[in-house]
């Protein structure tokens, strides 16, 4: 086993278990929800193989949804999280990453913030569009998505900083 391969699944360990264990338990007035398990698939290395984060996905939501008891929707955002990934990062990103030079843990910049971002909105809004699903509440779903959005990526960009490796 490579340590590509490694740091994978303790990123994929750490992750499950820091959801279920602290930010499963947030939950302020109803519309704070924190996901930062998403950052598995943020993480995902640019150049690994595609059908390996498709199929890690699949387990990762699977995962959250056996915690959480819902019945499926963590699996659902997750993969299209993993599915639009690329699409999300040729629209942060360009042509650097068709080239594969990209890190997203390197230095903070504008097309990483706005990957983040654009993987956050729609990881929670897929989330909650199929947790509550119901038309009527639409304005219960935008404000949960922003909310737990903001939060998120305060802890997503918290989280990257806190494990990037050091340079020497």
């Amino acid at each position: 086993m490579n340590s590509a391969l490694l740091i994978n699944i303790a990123r994929f360990i750490i992750l499950i278990l820091a959801q279920v264990a602290i930010f499963n338990n947030l939950n302020f007035i109803g519309y704070l929800n924190p996901y930062p398990y998403i950052l598995f698939i943020i993480l995902y290395p640019v150049n690994a193989n595609k059908n390996g984060l498709i199929l890690a996905s699949f387990f990762l939501g699977l995962t959250m949804d056996m915690f959480s008891n819902s019945g499926g929707v963590h699996t659902t955002a997750c993969l299209t999280l993993a599915f639009l990934r690329p699409s999300f990062f040729r629209f942060s990103f360009g042509l650097s990453y068709e080239y594969q030079t990209i890190k997203i843990s390197d230095r903070f910049s504008p097309g990483r913030f706005s990957f983040i971002l654009t993987s956050v909105i729609t990881h929670h809004l897929i989330l909650f569009i199929l947790e509550i699903f119901k038309f009527s509440f639409i304005f219960d779903i935008l404000l949960r998505t922003l909310v737990s959005t903001i939060f998120t990526l305060i802890l997503c960009i918290i989280i990257i900083y806190i494990i990037k490796p050091s340079r020497n």
